[in-house]
């Protein structure tokens, strides 16, 4: 028998442009569960804590430098008032890299509050007072944190239970394992002179899951060897 929640699981985001969501998130799988309520989602706009008559939000960074920098006291005002349940996430290119295993933990939880940046970033004052976990989601640069909080969420969200219809399925995506997923193939069995795999048609359950892990194996190695390594050492140290 299943354990059900206690409570509905919650994203609460913080951004400059509160209008951004759902976006994609009403749609499909994601889109359904928020409407059934297997999943809350919460927006709060920092500039509504904005106090001059300019709602200004920004301000020109200490040091001198291109662009501009969020307030921190603005954007604590924002946390203090509105901040949800589950950790503080900072959105940043500078964070720490964000991984399967850490996107499982998050949907076992209450819930997630995502502080979405924009311009520079936001004042490290504000995000040290905080305690904020900062996570990046690779090595490349976004207009803003909005985009970065859509795909947490989108990766979060289809681990829910009642949220995918065959949980099954799960376990065997990339990462899952410490590996990239095996490539998939479907009707019509010839196409465009190329041939499904032979073994995928065999009947033999054994043969195509020996299949499918050298192919995880041999894809991982060639295009992640990063974690091809970290893999090898996992069965290693399984064996030792």
């Amino acid at each position: 028998m299943g354990t059900e929640r206690e409570t509905i699981w919650t994203a609460t985001v913080l951004t400059l442009f509160p209008e951004m969501f759902p976006g994609p998130l009403g749609h499909s799988l994601a889109g359904r569960a928020l409407a059934e309520g297997l999943w809350a989602l919460e927006t709060v706009d920092i500039r509504g804590f904005a106090s001059d008559k300019h709602r200004s939000v920004d301000d020109a960074p200490f040091g001198g430098g291109a662009g501009m920098v969020m307030r921190p006291d603005v954007v604590d005002a924002a946390i203090q008032a509105r901040r949800g349940v589950g950790p503080l996430i900072y959105l940043t290119p500078r964070g720490r890299l964000l991984t399967q295993a850490r996107v499982r933990q998050l949907a076992d939880g209450p819930g997630v509050t995502l502080l979405c940046g924009r311009f520079e970033g936001v004042d490290q004052r504000v995000v040290d007072a905080h305690g904020a976990e900062e996570i990046s989601l690779g090595d490349f640069v976004l207009s803003g944190g909005e985009p970065a909080a859509l795909m947490v969420m989108d990766a979060v969200v289809r681990l829910l239970p009642g949220v995918t219809g065959n949980q099954d399925s799960l376990t065997d995506e990339s990462f899952e394992g410490g590996l990239l997923e095996y490539p998939h193939f479907t009707r019509p069995q010839l196409w465009s002179g190329r041939a499904v795999p032979e073994v995928l048609v065999s009947g033999h359950h054994e043969k195509v899951r020996a299949w499918r892990r050298s192919q995880a194996e041999e894809i991982t190695r060639q295009r992640r060897p990063d974690l091809y390594d970290r893999y090898v050492e996992a069965q290693v140290g399984k064996k030792g």
